[in-house]
């Protein structure tokens, strides 16, 4: 696994391709999408939505 941090006002163009409105934004496998701050077992829901296992919906 591997994060990257990205400053939004420095990378306009990410902000447009991943549809930034606020964040933390965290975007998994270019596939999920998590707005905010969530506690983990959200986030652990949004890996396995991304690797095709059973997360709910993010």
């Amino acid at each position: 696994m591997r994060a990257d941090i990205i400053e939004a006002t420095e990378f306009p163009d990410l902000v447009a391709r991943y549809a930034v409105r606020g964040v933390p934004r965290t975007i998994v496998d270019d596939r999920v999408a998590v707005e905010g701050a969530v506690p983990e077992p959200n986030l652990l829901d949004a890996v396995l939505q991304a690797a095709g296992g059973r997360g709910e919906s993010a």
